[in-house]
């Protein structure tokens, strides 16, 4: 654990002391959210924080390269270089979006190839451990993987759209997605603690805490394009790596229930960024617009509409990610029963929260939203 942790810090310590680094090059490239019909904000605000992030994905995956303890994760060195490659396709891409506004196609172009380099690296989903089922077509493997990875970019980037949101969200939902695969690590393993899915986690968490600090409400730089589309990328390659290539026979009883579904837990620390991303979808074909057609319906633009502060927002939005990301996660530890009555209570809590009488009129800024 403490290597993990470890490893979490050094990614949290290069991304913090990078995004001024990141926020000057915005403002130097012209990468400038600039404040439009549809966003809250009240002036114009860099935009380029994925590159920061990006920095500390790579310092971090180059120094664990390094620890002994992790030599069987480095043994195979493909898919380091699938997720640490085609993160930098992410990040590129972003920062053209981020700079010229590219246009929907052309950005899902983009997430396509990532995705595909990561495919092609090794990184797949061939197998779904929800009674041992294996996809036995080669080009199958390939279109989940793409699929899953350019729904996961696309699905944070929806959620991007005040300050702290997405990479909070990311963070907590990835703390538990952490604890669930270093316990999984464990209980598959009585020698060899190393393991792919908790690194790309530990990482994940770490860029996402060391960028916070400077993107918490009133935010001095925005992630972008660049940032969001990364954290989408590596969290969908966590999943993958942990949902796809996991030994179904080698879990033990405790743990195999969350085994055994293992897409519930990428899910629920994904489910509003998900949820978000639907809703749009829904709502802007039925009124006959482009899927990728910008509005002020999101899920933060509502609370923001029930009388909540910003800051109260993305609270409420940091409990339910918890409320349902750890709920999962808990199932590796504790029984179903227990879990349930304790998730049910924070979902009442968050419940609360949410409709609850704390609503007030007050100012607000708002990230720019796809």
């Amino acid at each position: 654990m403490r290597v993990y942790l470890l490893v979490m810090a050094i990614a949290a310590a290069v991304a913090y002391l990078a995004t001024p680094v990141a926020r000057w090059c915005a403002l130097r490239w012209g990468a400038i959210t600039a404040v439009r019909d549809r966003d809250v904000h009240a002036i114009p605000t860099p935009r380029l924080g994925g590159l920061a992030m990006f920095a500390g994905l790579l310092v971090a995956f180059v120094m664990a390269s390094q620890i002994t303890f992790l030599d069987g994760v480095f043994d195979n060195s493909r898919p380091i270089v699938g997720i640490v490659g085609g993160a930098g396709l992410v990040v590129a891409l972003g920062v053209a979006d981020d700079i010229w506004d590219l246009d929907w196609l052309t950005k899902l172009m983009g997430q396509v190839l990532a995705a595909g380099f990561l495919a092609w690296q090794g990184v797949l989903l061939y197998q779904l451990p929800i009674g041992g089922v294996l996809v036995s077509s080669p080009r199958t493997w390939v279109f989940v993987t793409v699929v899953s990875v350019v729904v996961a970019m696309n699905a944070v980037n929806f959620v991007d759209g005040l300050d702290g949101l997405a990479a909070g969200v990311i963070a907590i939902g990835g703390a538990a997605f952490f604890l669930y695969t270093y316990l999984l690590t464990r209980g598959t393993s009585s020698e060899d603690y190393s393991s792919l899915a908790a690194l790309i986690v530990a990482v994940l968490v770490g860029i996402c805490l060391g960028f916070l600090p400077h993107n918490v409400y009133p935010a001095r730089i925005f992630m972008g394009d660049s940032g969001s589309m990364l954290l989408g990328f590596v969290m969908a390659a966590g999943a993958i790596v942990v949902t796809g290539q996991i030994d179904p026979a080698a879990v033990v009883e405790r743990v195999q229930f969350p085994a055994y579904m293992p897409i519930l837990l990428p899910v629920a620390v994904l489910v509003l960024p998900l949820l978000d991303m639907t809703l749009a979808i829904v709502r802007r074909i039925g009124s006959g617009k482009s899927p990728f057609h910008p509005d002020r319906m999101h899920l933060h633009h509502r609370l923001l509409a029930l009388g909540h502060s910003h800051r109260r927002a993305v609270g409420i939005m940091y409990v339910w990610t918890a409320v349902l990301a750890f709920g999962v996660a808990g199932l590796a530890v504790f029984s179903t029963t227990t879990v349930l009555v304790v998730t049910g209570a924070g979902m009442l809590a968050a419940v609360a929260l949410t409709l609850g009488p704390l609503r007030g009129r007050t100012p607000t800024s708002v990230e720019a939203t796809p």
